[in-house]
């Protein structure tokens, strides 16, 4: 489960909250239609496809999305009529169906300036898909045991509606949304809590600490009077006396002091040892509470190889494993791309239509596999099919035709080598490039995307049986492996996955031709730039007969970054710049060094720009921006229980603009927990939910001793007078509908139960 009661949606627009509500929703809708698909009388995931489409209708009219309600009720008719018995479907309805589907997912997209337009423009084809899907629901139903459904040509030609290509990838929340905002599930947030709270008792204990340094420093200054007392010059026996018995009084208070101080040095190394551990731990938490399963980032790819396979007339079993594997939420969310682009590539060129794959001795249906796992603290991805493979010997003649190397060249590269060119934009193997993909189009996108995050891809051919293609990256982008350098005096970090190489470069063999310095490594020249102009510090370069240099690129250009002196390698944990400076050109985050000094970790990236612009003479400005707000304490606390985000959010926006504290819960069962941790002066909720719906938490307010005067609020999308009635009898003090929802109602009703926000 996950939660957003302790987080700040306030910097959300409600489309930005309809939108991530969509995304997860029509991700939904997209897996329990193929799974439905297999088994249409799943009653497990046509409960989950109704309610899915109930919560994007509910979300829709809250923000006045006319065209998606009435698409969403549509797809939720048909689930109901399933749920019923009065429709089965199969693979022709499930075409309907998705088509629906992926109109939801265009409409929550648009920005509100083109909803209206595209909506207008395509009022036909939604009206025809409205109509398909109307169609679909009345349709006789046909048991799935006897035979498919008969193919409903008529419908399948009404819903021609227009659908982005990319519906049927996986979809992703609005830009804003996914920076502002992450999921974090309750477990993780309860341990970080606790944590917390043991590293507060652990500092507290500093403070007794220091109390106790106090006291010894105090018998610290008596043992040095003593002393000097007894040094004093001695006149005569009586005062040769008096300084032995002073000595021996010294010599005691030694001793005592001594066995002091070792009981607070071993006092001071139990303390040190256990702030080391909870912060480690803290810290281990925290980096635990980015990472997502790799099933969250994979979710609309099954819906994009069923498509593609029926596009191009193949039988594809489709698998995705390893789905638990852990993996930061950044890492994830960049991997859609080139996860896509080989997924694509493995269907349209790697594996062989069916009547190919029976002539060559293979079973009908080709086999596509993408696997994720963890090894030796790397994260490894794994495509592999059992297509046709590659032949080397065709892809060698092609590079010499081509000439990316000379003939006797490309005859001594090893198959490693000659695979090695499929990154090369623009290179393909395939006879024919297609609308889909073409072997090695766009491939270069998944190496780009690997340096990026200082990973790898390796390529594992076998001709006749298939390819595998292995991507390896880190776990997480919150610790890395660097290069720190110093430069003007103070310490920078270049990330190891993006550094060429490191040299020495005699400042000799440095030449100049037209004002630009170049040096050769590996009979190839290697443009020089010193870090203070590329970065704008002051100072000279330390002079020498030697430069140290560090030297990035690409296959394409590679440049030589000259700093004053290696620091050596270091694994650094890596923290955000503060987010009111913006980006800030050149640099991508920071970190600290063991002494806790900070060191700035540079932007290969921007550096490779940086470096152009200088040598083209052209400068790019630092964009900074920066906004924030202090919130107000309120008085009167009330709990906000809805599944759908949308609506919980403006309910919580109206309340707290009316000045009350509001927490929100999930579900029923999110919310009676929540009932148990904190005290409300009000609950607000909602009926249809998943686990415990509100009637339920309504009876068991009523029915425990501490909480069966807590004044309740039931908003809901039924408006029957039966479900009035029976919320009402359930022990509700009001019951508004959520398609006559007035905002001053709504508050003058919760003002007449709890009164204003200050007591």
């Amino acid at each position: 489960m996950t939660t957003d009661g302790n987080q700040n949606l306030s910097d959300f627009s409600m489309m930005d909250l309809f939108r991530a509500e969509a995304e997860t929703q029509t991700a939904i809708l997209n897996e329990g239609l193929l799974e439905i698909e297999k088994n249409p009388t799943s009653k497990q995931w046509l409960e989950r496809l109704m309610r899915a489409a109930h919560s994007t209708k509910g979300a829709a009219r809250i923000v006045g999305l006319t065209q998606v309600v009435k698409v969403a009720h549509a797809l939720e008719d048909c689930f109901v009529a399933a749920q019923k018995g009065q429709m089965i479907i199969g693979p022709d309805q499930a075409d309907i169906l998705l088509k629906g589907v992926d109109t939801l997912a265009q409409m929550s997209k648009l920005s509100d300036k083109e909803f209206e337009k595209w909506t207008t423009d395509h009022q036909a084809e939604i009206d025809c898909l409205l109509s398909s899907l109307e169609a679909v629901k009345t349709a006789a139903p046909v048991s799935p045991a006897t035979s498919r459904p008969p193919k409903p040509e008529a419908l399948v030609e009404s819903a021609t509606i227009t659908a982005k290509p990319s519906a049927a990838a996986p979809v992703t929340a609005p830009a804003d949304a996914k920076d502002r905002g992450v999921k974090v599930s309750t477990e993780h947030l309860s341990r970080i809590m606790g944590l917390a709270g043991e590293s507060a008792v652990q500092a507290h204990r500093l403070e007794a600490f220091t109390t106790a340094l106090t006291a010894l420093k105090s018998r610290h200054g008596e043992l040095l009077r003593l002393m000097r007392n007894a040094d004093k010059p001695q006149k005569n026996l009586s005062s040769k006396s008096q300084a032995s018995q002073t000595l021996s009084e010294a010599s005691e208070k030694a001793g005592s002091f001594h066995q002091l101080m070792m009981r607070r040095v071993e006092e001071f190394d139990l303390i040190a040892r256990q702030l080391a551990d909870v912060a480690d731990r803290l810290y281990r938490e925290a980096i635990a509470s980015r990472m997502r399963p790799f099933a969250d980032g994979v979710t609309g790819f099954p819906r994009l190889i069923r498509d593609l396979s029926k596009q191009l007339g193949k039988n594809v079993k489709f698998e995705i494993l390893g789905k638990d594997t852990q993996v930061d939420r950044d890492i994830l969310n960049k991997l859609e791309a080139p996860l896509t682009h080989l997924l694509q590539n493995a269907v349209d060129h790697g594996l062989e239509p069916p009547a190919e794959r029976l002539a060559g001795g293979k079973s009908a249906e080709g086999s596509l596999k993408l696997e994720a796992r963890h090894r030796a603290g790397r994260l490894m991805i794994t495509v592999s099919d059992d297509g046709r493979g590659i032949d080397i010997e065709q892809m060698r003649q092609k590079i010499a035709a081509k000439g990316l190397a000379a003939e006797d060249t490309a005859s001594r590269l090893s198959e490693a080598e000659i695979l090695d060119f499929l990154f090369l934009p623009g290179f393909t193997t395939a006879k024919r490039v297609t609308e889909v993909s073409g072997r090695g189009v766009g491939l270069d996108v998944v190496r780009t995307y690997l340096h990026e995050v200082s990973g790898s891809v390796r390529v594992e051919n076998h001709l006749g049986r298939g390819i595998r293609f292995h991507l390896e990256m880190p776990v997480t982008r919150s610790v890395m492996r660097a290069l720190v350098v110093e430069i003007s005096g103070n310490p920078f970090a270049f990330p190891l996955g993006r550094i060429e190489k490191l040299v020495n470069v005699m400042s000799s063999e440095v030449k100049t031709v037209e004002g630009r310095q170049y040096f050769s490594l590996n009979e190839k020249n290697v443009g020089l730039v010193d870090t203070r102009q590329i970065l704008g510090l002051a100072g000279e370069a330390a002079q020498g007969k030697k430069w140290p240099v560090v030297v990035i690129g690409d296959e394409q250009v590679c440049y030589g970054i000259k700093v004053d002196r290696f620091l050596g390698e270091r694994e650094l944990v890596v923290r955000a710049l503060d987010f009111r400076l913006g980006k800030v050109q050149d640099l991508s985050a920071v970190s600290l060094m063991e002494d806790g000094s900070p060191v700035l970790i540079l932007d290969v990236e921007d550096l490779l720009r940086s470096i152009h612009n200088l040598l083209s003479g052209r400068r790019l400005e630092k964009i900074r921006s920066g906004s924030g707000s202090l919130g107000q304490k309120k008085q009167k606390r009330i709990l906000v229980v809805d599944d759908s985000i949308t609506v919980r959010e403006m309910e919580r926006r109206l309340l707290q603009n009316r000045g009350y504290e509001v927490d929100v819960a999930v579900d029923g069962m999110d919310g009676w927990n929540s009932l148990y941790s904190g005290q409300y002066s009000l609950v607000i909720s909602d009926v249809d939910m998943p686990r415990m719906n509100g009637f339920d938490l309504v009876q068991r307010i009523r029915q425990d001793p501490r909480l069966s005067a807590l004044p309740v609020m039931l908003v809901s999308y039924k408006e029957r007078k039966e479900d009035r009635m029976r919320g009402l009898e359930v022990g509700a003090n009001y019951y508004f509908t959520k398609s006559g929802f007035h905002d001053e109602k709504f508050l003058e009703a919760v003002v007449d139960l709890i009164g204003e926000a200050q007591q």
